[in-house]
């Protein structure tokens, strides 16, 4: 069965995006950028990818979440077009190469979309579809960056308090002060 992977800059007080949708105080130089961008090629925009010579193969993700306005935010009509991209509202639309724009419930999409053979379901981002689809998460990888932004768009949204433990699948820590951490849902055992 498929994955849903939430994998996401953060910052160390826990925000994916500044009050305003920033994003601009992220490292995107730096020592931690070689090894990302060798193993998550797939979530990099289709032209970041083919302007750094890096090939998408679509192994580790064959399909992209959104919301509509992590979606809006590089102004790029089909941002990641060499993967499947649905992106959620309920209230706007677009078309663009492999662009499907839907106001289904994202819960019944994943569960649906985790019975298809593929490769895993990225969840891009916000923090608000997040928040609902936090269930139905399988694994996190989270690019900590060493940043404090005081406020902004949370990782989770506006989730209430439900403690739920993920396990340290691996972490790894680069110069430039970027943490990557990937942690696997704990199942209750059956």
């Amino acid at each position: 069965m498929r994955e849903l992977v939430y994998y996401a800059a953060v910052t160390l007080d826990g925000f994916i995006a500044g009050p305003d949708g920033e994003f601009d105080a992220f490292l995107v130089e730096g020592d931690h950028m070689e090894g990302i961008n060798a193993r998550f090629a797939d979530t990099l925009p289709t032209v970041a990818a083919e302007a750094l010579g890096i090939d998408q193969r679509r192994e580790v993700f064959d399909t992209v979440l959104m919301g509509w306005n992590t979606y809006t935010v590089g102004g790029l009509d089909s941002p990641y077009r060499h993967l499947r991209q649905i992106v959620f509202s309920r209230t706007r639309t677009a078309d663009a190469e492999n662009l499907e724009v839907t106001a289904e419930d994202p819960v019944s999409v994943v569960r649906r979309l985790k019975q298809e053979e593929g490769a895993g379901i990225w969840l891009c981002g916000g923090g608000a579809l997040a928040a609902v689809l936090a269930d139905e998460i399988d694994r996190l990888v989270l690019k900590r960056q060493p940043l404090l932004f005081g406020a902004g768009i949370p990782l989770f949204g506006d989730r209430p308090y439900l403690p739920e433990r993920f396990d340290a699948v691996e972490t790894v820590a680069y110069g430039s002060g970027v943490v990557v951490t990937e942690l696997q849902r704990r199942r209750a055992a059956t």
